[in-house]
Protein backbone atom coordinates (compact mmCIF):
# COMPACT_ATOMS: atom_id res chain seq x y z
CA UNK A 1 0.00 0.00 0.00
CA UNK A 2 2.65 2.59 0.99
CA UNK A 3 5.51 3.68 -1.21
CA UNK A 4 8.61 5.49 -0.03
CA UNK A 5 9.29 8.94 -1.38
CA UNK A 6 12.75 10.30 -2.14
CA UNK A 7 12.74 12.09 1.23
CA UNK A 8 13.50 9.73 4.12
CA UNK A 9 10.62 9.26 6.51
CA UNK A 10 7.90 10.46 4.14
CA UNK A 11 5.75 7.78 2.54
CA UNK A 12 4.00 8.49 -0.75
CA UNK A 13 0.43 7.28 -1.23
CA UNK A 14 -2.18 7.98 -3.88
CA UNK A 15 -5.31 10.03 -3.28
CA UNK A 16 -7.37 6.83 -3.58
CA UNK A 17 -5.27 5.06 -0.91
CA UNK A 18 -5.52 8.17 1.26
CA UNK A 19 -9.33 8.18 1.06
CA UNK A 20 -9.64 4.41 1.53
CA UNK A 21 -7.31 4.18 4.56
CA UNK A 22 -7.87 7.64 6.08
CA UNK A 23 -8.46 6.48 9.68
CA UNK A 24 -5.34 4.29 9.65
CA UNK A 25 -3.22 7.05 8.10
CA UNK A 26 -4.53 9.57 10.64
CA UNK A 27 -3.38 7.32 13.50
CA UNK A 28 0.07 7.00 11.91
CA UNK A 29 0.34 10.77 11.49
CA UNK A 30 -0.56 11.18 15.17
CA UNK A 31 2.34 8.78 15.88
CA UNK A 32 4.71 11.06 13.93
CA UNK A 33 4.76 9.62 10.39
CA UNK A 34 4.50 11.92 7.35
CA UNK A 35 2.77 11.22 4.05
CA UNK A 36 3.03 12.71 0.57
CA UNK A 37 -0.26 12.50 -1.32
CA UNK A 38 0.11 11.79 -5.04
CA UNK A 39 -2.40 12.21 -7.86
CA UNK A 40 -3.81 8.77 -8.67
CA UNK A 41 -3.27 9.14 -12.43
CA UNK A 42 -0.12 11.24 -12.86
CA UNK A 43 1.65 10.08 -9.67
CA UNK A 44 2.68 13.70 -9.02
CA UNK A 45 2.69 14.82 -5.39
CA UNK A 46 -0.19 17.23 -4.76
CA UNK A 47 0.18 17.71 -1.00
CA UNK A 48 1.52 16.52 2.32
CA UNK A 49 -0.14 15.16 5.47
CA UNK A 50 2.20 15.89 8.38
CA UNK A 51 2.08 15.76 12.18
CA UNK A 52 1.66 19.15 13.85
CA UNK A 53 4.91 18.61 15.76
CA UNK A 54 6.76 19.48 12.56
CA UNK A 55 5.22 22.95 12.63
CA UNK A 56 5.73 23.90 16.26
CA UNK A 57 8.52 26.44 16.45
CA UNK A 58 10.75 26.42 19.52
CA UNK A 59 10.26 29.39 21.80
CA UNK A 60 12.76 32.14 21.23
CA UNK A 61 15.12 32.84 24.07
CA UNK A 62 14.65 36.37 25.34
CA UNK A 63 17.56 38.41 26.52
CA UNK A 64 20.12 37.46 23.90
CA UNK A 65 21.84 40.82 24.45
CA UNK A 66 21.51 40.76 28.22
CA UNK A 67 24.43 42.54 29.83
CA UNK A 68 25.60 44.06 26.53
CA UNK A 69 23.56 47.28 26.70
CA UNK A 70 21.73 49.39 29.23
CA UNK A 71 18.86 51.85 29.11
CA UNK A 72 18.53 54.72 31.55
CA UNK A 73 15.54 57.04 31.80
CA UNK A 74 15.60 60.42 33.50
CA UNK A 75 13.69 60.74 36.73
CA UNK A 76 10.11 61.74 36.01
CA UNK A 77 10.14 60.42 32.43
CA UNK A 78 6.61 59.52 31.34
CA UNK A 79 5.31 57.98 28.17
CA UNK A 80 1.88 56.51 27.52
CA UNK A 81 1.40 53.14 25.85
CA UNK A 82 -0.07 54.92 22.84
CA UNK A 83 3.01 57.12 22.48
CA UNK A 84 5.31 54.11 22.86
CA UNK A 85 3.52 51.77 20.48
CA UNK A 86 2.06 54.36 18.09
Amino acid sequence: MYHYNMKPGIKTITVDEFKTHFAEILKKVKDGLSFAIADSNKKEIVGYFLPTTQFIKPKRKLGLLEGMATVNFKTGFKMSSEELFG
